[in-house]
């Protein structure tokens, strides 16, 4: 949970006149969740932020990328390797799955976005390789690979790639995305067990002062797309303060929770949204039980869609799958999956040679609503995967 912070210039207090060095009166912003009753950040701009000039409907090409069922269930493998790269972080965002709670996109982008505002929901943006800057009303937030960016809903932003540019995955949410409330203080304070804390978050450095006049911002509602024209330049906070920002953190400072026998996905919990929960699998040593077998047993989520993100590492459970970096696994409620047959003894064996630790990292994301396909998923597939488990037990 992001705690109290204070960016630039503020007042003593709040609502109380703030003027400009020639006398007029900055204009503030509130920006607020759930009508005034949850966590909000007081924004201080140049000119006033409600200044727009134009408004044009956009072609929303995610809407228009449609989702069907997965019928006839299979689980499922997509080699985002294989889409095609070009474009931006927010237009050109190639949807792959989603529902009524949460959307999910692959970008491969090299080229500078629009402002851009999802007034639909939170985001959560992992970055799997390159780097980027994120610009926003806030600040700016230097990304890299391993990080998650967390946009909170309403949040005027940018995206800018670094060179070689940077592939991402993008969580849009149809609410907030949160940390998980037995991670935290009935005060908000991140507890002892928690896997990660305060420390490991990164606000934005800033405010970061832009200037201009008649500048468009794309935004996002329920509706489809929109581009607004503001009279001003949103990014002219000359300060803020408060609980409501955008953040990062790396999947690097996840610590792993370790039993003595396997544990089960809720540990490697990282964020929740509505209906759905983001995980962080990441290298830890092995279970360390004699009699332990130190990789997943077959499971049946039967109440939840699984879908993961396989960004670095080996993942020694899904050897000979056809799993790769850069892979997608959906596996569906309705359908039992685990590791490939003979995977449980070839681990075995590497503990007996002394190997004491796993080398994997991925994302992963449960649903408790049915994850319904795009077409850019549909094209990436791995058509083989579905029988996997049945040619490994024959060969």
């Amino acid at each position: 949970m992001p705690y109290y912070r204070v960016a630039g210039e503020i007042p003593r207090k709040r609502h109380v006149r703030f003027r400009n060095p020639t006398g007029g009166l900055y204009a503030e912003e509130l920006m607020g969740e759930e009508g005034f009753v949850s966590d909000s950040s007081l924004l201080y701009h140049a000119h006033p932020p409600t200044a727009i000039v134009k408004s044009e409907g956009l072609p929303d090409a995610v809407a228009a990328a449609g989702l069907a069922p997965n019928h006839p269930l299979l689980p499922r493998h997509f080699r985002t390797q294989e889409l095609p790269p070009g474009g931006d972080l927010v237009l050109a965002r190639q949807l792959l799955m989603g529902n009524d709670d949460v959307r999910i996109s692959f970008a491969a982008a090299a080229e500078d976005s629009e402002l851009y505002r999802n007034s639909s929901g939170d985001e959560a943006v992992y970055i799997r390789s390159g780097a980027a800057t994120f610009e926003s009303v806030y600040g700016t937030i230097a990304a890299a690979s391993g990080d998650y960016v967390i946009v909170p809903r309403g949040t005027i932003h940018r995206w800018r790639p670094g060179d070689g540019g940077v592939q991402a995955l993008v969580i849009e949410a149809r609410g907030h995305i949160r940390t998980p409330r037995r991670y935290l203080s009935s005060a908000g304070q991140f507890l002892e067990h928690a896997p990660y804390c305060e420390r490991d978050l990164r606000g934005p450095a800033g405010p970061l002062l832009g200037d201009g006049e008649e500048v468009p911002v794309i935004v996002r509602t329920a509706v489809g797309l929109t581009r607004l024209t503001y009279a001003y330049h949103p990014f002219d906070v000359v300060g803020w303060d408060g609980f409501l920002y955008p953040y990062a953190f790396n999947i690097a400072d996840f610590e792993p929770i370790v039993k003595r026998t396997h544990a089960p996905p809720p540990v490697h919990q990282t964020f929740e949204g509505p209906n759905f929960v983001i995980c962080s699998f990441c290298p830890r040593p092995f279970d360390f039980d004699p009699e332990a077998v130190p990789i997943p047993y077959n499971h049946h989520n039967v109440d939840s869609d699984e879908m993961m993100y396989y960004v670095a590492g080996d993942y020694s459970a899904r050897k000979g799958s056809g799993v790769d970096l850069g892979s997608i696994t959906l596996h569906p409620s309705g359908f039992t999956h685990g590791p490939q047959p003979g995977a449980v003894e070839a681990v075995i064996q590497g503990l007996a040679e002394g190997k004491t630790t796993t080398d994997e990292t991925a994302v992963m994301i449960d649903t408790f609503r049915p994850l319904l396909l795009a077409q850019a998923a549909r094209q990436a597939e791995d058509p083989e995967y579905a029988w996997s488990w049945a040619k490994a037990a024959r060969a």
